[in-house]
Parts: structure tokens; C-alpha cells; sequence
């Protein structure tokens, strides 16, 4: 039965364990200062105040899925440069583990790397490839999928489109779930978009709908009739359980069987979107595997997701604001 009390189900989320497999790399910020241009080049000079490196991708969905009380499991993989060393540091001080992360000597690990002056974004050096893996890296990757299995109670699927997952995979991963009755909950990208057959919960954003489809609608303000037909489509292709699609300043949209939620986004003043997305699916992942109808799911990561759009970058979400303003919006 799912969980009367908001108070319940918070704590509820403290007994939970979420394997998160897919894409991980490291958002690396260079902040400085810039007063001139380079003689060599139109570009600016930026002279370096400080750096930090961050987790990000699937890193940052076990963040949030930590920060909520849960107990994340990583499955992923990196390389054996210095980008890894990098990531499996940050993983060691967020208290995160590794366990799940196989290093590879022929691909990179992703970093972005970001040069900021004075509140811009200057430039992104993106270092990574985009191939899948490899036959033996993939049987790594199953194997450490089967291990931390038998100890979880929700599966997130967290796609960037680098490589880590693919449709063998995906269709492997999802099946081995099903057999032992664990929900999967999906994150996706363009490249295996379709292939998230029998997922319990789907979470594409408008743009990804798309592409994914390969369809031309509207938003659902304008074009309700073409938002719900790709809706339909998407539940005749792949068949979740359930659509949840989030839909920037238009709130998010939720399809359980044939109930249909619409909820508005929360006006709030908007620092910055970065990792919204990943609170998103780290609250919908905790929900679905305490068995929460759609509708409230939606709501509650709606909420979670409008909350980190207040804070500056990639951030997790904060649990005890989540639960006083999911109060007093009379969420239960």
C-alpha cells in the first residue's frame, strides 16, 4: 500500500537502495578574471581565481538519491586516466561507492571542463568519446549490474548518449529487473531512446520526445492534441508503466494507464537549471519503488526540481525543504 504520511514516506525513502547505471564524468569549473583580450587571438584572457571539480551525470542522480536518505549503488564506466582518478576521489569524499565502476584503458573518462569570468561561461572543453563500450567491458558491466541487483529495490537507467549504455545492455538490464520483480526508471537520451522496452517509468523532457520519436507537435499548451498522440505513440512503442514528461515553464505531464496529470510549474526565481532533470528522476525513482501513484510522483518531483532551479549549478536537493514545501502544498 503506498504511504499515507508525507513524514512516512520521507522516511520511508532512508530504507531504499537505488542502482543507478549509465553515463558518469566529472563537471570541472575553472573560475578567474577578465580584463583584456589575447594578443595571439580574439579571445579573452582569463586569469584563474580557483577550480573544482564536481560529480555529474549518473554521479550526480546518486547525490540527489543520497541527499534524499536513500542509499545509492554506481554502475559505470571510466577510464584509467587521470579523469577517473578524479572521479573515484570525489566519489571516496561524498561517501559514495565505487564498487559498481569498472576502468577501462581504451576509453576516457568524461570531464567538462567549464571556464567562467565574471558570472559567463566563457568556454566548454569536452573530453570524452561517444562509442559504446566494448565486448568485454560490456560483460564487466553485467556482471557488476548482477551483483548489486540482488541488493536494490529501484533501477535508474541515467543516459548521455557516451557509450555506456546501449541497446543490448538496456535490453539485458531491464529483463534481469523483471525477473526479479525490480522497477526501472529511465532517464533518456536520443541514441537508445526506443529501446527502454517495459520500463516502469519513463521521463523524457519535450525535446527529447522529439527527437526520440521523430515527431512534430507543439508544446502542450498550444498543441494539447500532438502532445498527447507522441504521448500515446511513446506508450505503444516502449509500454511503461508510466510517462512522466517534464515540460520546462509548463510544469510536468504524468500518464498512469489512462489518467492523465497535468501540474504547472512552481514560480520560483530561476538561478540556474543545471541538474534539475537529475533531482527529477531521483524523486520519481524513490516514489515508484515505494509504489506511489503517478500523479503524486510527478507532483513531488516536480517540486524537487523547481527547488534546485533557485540554487547555482549542480546541486542535490535539499530533503527537509522538500518535505516542508511538498506540506505546504498539501501534497498527501
Amino acid at each position: 500500500m503506498p504511504t499515507t504520511s508525507l513524514t512516512d514516506l520521507f522516511n520511508d525513502f532512508n530504507n531504499l537502495r537505488v542502482l543507478i547505471i549509465g553515463d558518469v564524468m566529472v563537471d570541472a569549473y575553472v573560475w578567474g578574471r577578465s580584463t583584456r583580450l589575447s594578443p595571439e587571438a580574439p579571445v579573452p584572457i582569463v586569469h584563474v581565481a580557483r577550480t573544482e571539480q564536481r560529480l555529474g551525470g549518473a554521479a550526480n542522480v546518486a547525490l540527489n538519491v543520497q541527499a534524499l536518505g536513500a542509499t545509492p549503488l554506481l554502475c559505470a564506466v571510466i577510464g584509467t586516466d587521470a579523469g577517473g582518478d578524479q572521479l573515484l576521489q570525489l566519489l571516496h569524499e561524498s561517501g559514495l561507492p565505487a564498487d559498481g565502476i569498472i576502468r577501462s584503458a581504451n576509453r576516457p573518462t568524461t570531464v567538462k571542463q567549464r571556464i567562467l569570468a565574471h558570472g559567463q561561461q566563457l568556454l566548454r572543453i569536452d573530453s570524452e568519446v561517444e562509442t559504446d563500450i566494448d565486448a568485454a567491458e560490456s560483460a564487466q558491466l553485467l556482471a557488476a549490474y548482477d551483483d548489486l541487483l540482488d541488493r536494490t529495490d529501484v533501477v535508474v537507467f541515467e543516459d548521455y548518449d557516451k557509450g555506456v549504455l546501449n541497446e543490448a545492455i538496456i535490453t539485458e538490464c531491464i529483463a534481469r529487473a523483471r525477473q526479479r520483480g525490480i522497477p526501472t526508471v529511465v532517464d533518456p537520451k536520443k541514441k537508445n531512446f526506443l529501446a527502454y522496452r517495459h520500463c516502469t517509468l519513463f521521463k523524457p523532457n519535450l525535446k527529447e520526445l522529439r527527437e526520440g520519436l521523430k515527431l512534430e507537435f507543439g508544446d502542450p499548451v498550444t498543441d494539447r492534441a500532438g502532445f498527447e498522440a507522441a504521448v500515446a505513440r511513446l506508450q505503444e512503442v516502449l509500454t511503461p508503466e508510466t510517462v512522466l514528461v517534464t515540460l520546462s515553464e509548463y510544469g510536468v505531464f504524468a500518464q498512469q494507464n489512462a489518467q492523465k496529470t497535468y501540474l504547472p510549474a512552481h514560480l520560483r526565481t530561476i538561478s540556474d537549471v543545471s541538474g534539475a532533470g537529475d533531482t527529477v528522476i531521483s524523486i520519481a525513482a524513490l516514489c515508484v519503488a515505494l509504489g506511489q501513484p503517478a500523479a503524486f510522483t510527478a507532483a513531488l518531483a516536480n517540486l524537487g526540481g523547481g527547488l534546485v532551479c533557485e540554487q547555482v549549478g549542480v546541486v542535490p536537493v535539499e530533503k527537509q525543504r522538500l518535505l516542508e514545501e511538498a506540506a505546504e502544498a498539501g501534497l498527501r
